[in-house]
C-alpha cells in the first residue's frame, strides 16, 4: 500500500485533531513523530494518540454524527510514523502540516527534516497560531508553496481553517490547498500575513472586554456569558461581523463608537478611518444600497427575511422561541 498524500508532523492535540479531519473524510494521513523515542516512549505515545483518535469519534457516535460500526474503520486511516519512518512518509507527501511545538527553535529543526525530505511540489504549512507566516517562509526553502493554515479547536468540528499568506506564496498552492480542504469540509478563508489571523484577533479583543466587565462589577461572568450566547452570539451566527455592520448601518456603528469612547476609553473603542470614509461617502450599509458589500440589484427583503428565517431556527434549536399567547394578558 501506497504512503498516505496527507501529514501531519507533531503528534499533539492539533495534529490529531487534523487526523481524524482528514480520516472522517475517508482519507489516509499519516501522524508523524520526529523525536527520536526509546521503543517504549514510542508506543506510550503511539497508543496515547490512537486513543484519542478513537474516543473522539466514539464521542461524535453518541452524538449522532456516525454509526459507531464506522469508528474501526475510520480510525484505521491515521498511521502513526516514528522517527525512522518519517522519511519516507514526507516523501510521499502531496500536503504537509507542521505542528511541532510553538518556539522558532522547534520550528527550525522541523522545517529542516522537511526540506529534506519532502518532494518539490508538495505543499507546506505550519498550524503556527501565534508566529507569523513571513517568519517562517524563511525555514523553507521553496517558501512559495509555503503558507500558515490556523485550524480552529476541536479541528475535526470546527469548519473554518485560516489559510495566512505571505507575499511570496504562488496564488496556485492557496488555489489548491483551498480546494483540498473543501474536499474534506472545511471552509477555508483567506488572511494576510497579520499577527493573529482573523478568529483569535477578534475573539481576544471580545473575551478581554467580557473579563474586563466582571472585573469593573458591571456584571458577572454568567449574566456576560447569558448575553453572549443568545444576544450577539445568535447574531454573529445569522451574519458575519462586518456584514452586521451593514444590515444595521455604519452611522450606528460610528455613533456607537464616539459615544463609547468618550464614556469608557477613546482608545479601545474608536472607529478605525474606513468607518469615517465611509460616513463621508453616503456607504451605510444596507439602507443606502452599499457598504462593505454592493447591494444593487438585490432583493433585501428577501434578504432580510433569510437572516429572521435563520436566527428563529437557532432560537428553536435552543429552545427559546414559543408559539404567540392564546389570551390577551389585563
Amino acid at each position: 500500500m501506497s504512503s498516505p498524500r496527507f501529514v501531519a508532523v507533531g503528534a499533539g492535540r492539533m495534529g490529531r485533531g487534523i487526523a481524524i479531519s482528514f480520516a472522517y473524510a475517508g482519507h489516509r494521513i499519516a501522524l508523524v513523530d520526529l523525536r527520536q523515542r526509546t521503543p517504549e516512549a514510542w508506543q506510550k505515545l503511539r497508543d496515547e494518540a490512537l486513543a484519542e483518535v478513537r474516543g473522539a469519534l466514539q464521542g461524535l457516535a453518541r452524538l449522532g454524527a456516525l454509526d459507531e460500526a464506522r469508528i474501526p474503520e475510520i480510525a484505521a486511516r491515521v498511521e502513526m510514523v516514528d522517527a525512522a519512518g518519517a522519511p519516507a512518509a514526507l516523501a510521499a507527501a502531496e500536503l504537509v502540516f507542521e505542528g511541532v511545538p510553538e518556539t522558532m527553535q522547534a520550528k527550525r529543526e522541523a522545517f529542516a527534516h522537511i526540506n529534506r525530505h519532502c518532494s518539490a511540489d508538495a505543499i507546506l504549512t505550519s498550524t503556527t497560531s501565534s508566529i507569523l507566516v513571513t517568519q517562517l517562509a524563511e525555514l523553507v526553502e521553496r517558501p512559495e508553496r509555503f503558507l500558515n493554515m490556523h485550524w480552529l479547536n476541536p479541528a475535526y468540528v470546527i469548519p473554518v481553517v485560516e489559510l495566512s499568506t505571505h507575499p511570496g506564496t504562488d496564488p496556485a498552492v492557496v488555489a489548491r490547498t483551498r480546494a483540498l480542504m473543501e474536499g474534506i469540509g472545511k471552509l477555508p478563508v483567506v488572511c494576510g500575513p497579520a499577527p493573529g489571523y482573523i478568529v483569535p484577533r477578534l475573539q481576544a479583543l471580545v473575551m478581554n472586554e467580557a473579563a474586563r466587565m466582571v472585573e469593573e462589577g458591571v456584571a458577572t461572568a454568567e449574566e456576560i456569558d447569558k448575553a453572549t450566547r443568545y444576544g450577539m452570539g445568535l447574531r454573529f451566527a445569522a451574519l458575519g461581523v462586518v456584514e452586521f455592520i451593514d444590515f444595521g448601518g455604519c452611522d450606528i456603528l460610528h455613533h456607537a463608537s464616539r459615544e463609547m469612547a468618550g464614556s469608557i476609553d477613546a482608545q479601545r473603542y474608536r472607529a478605525p478611518a474606513i468607518v469615517h470614509r465611509m460616513m463621508e461617502e453616503g456607504r451605510l450599509g444596507l439602507k443606502t444600497g452599499s457598504g462593505f458589500y454592493d447591494y444593487a440589484g438585490r432583493d433585501v427583503a428577501a434578504y432580510r427575511l433569510d437572516v429572521l428565517s435563520r436566527t428563529l431556527g437557532m432560537l428553536r434549536h435552543a429552545g427559546l422561541w414559543k408559539p404567540p399567547a392564546e389570551q390577551t394578558l389585563p
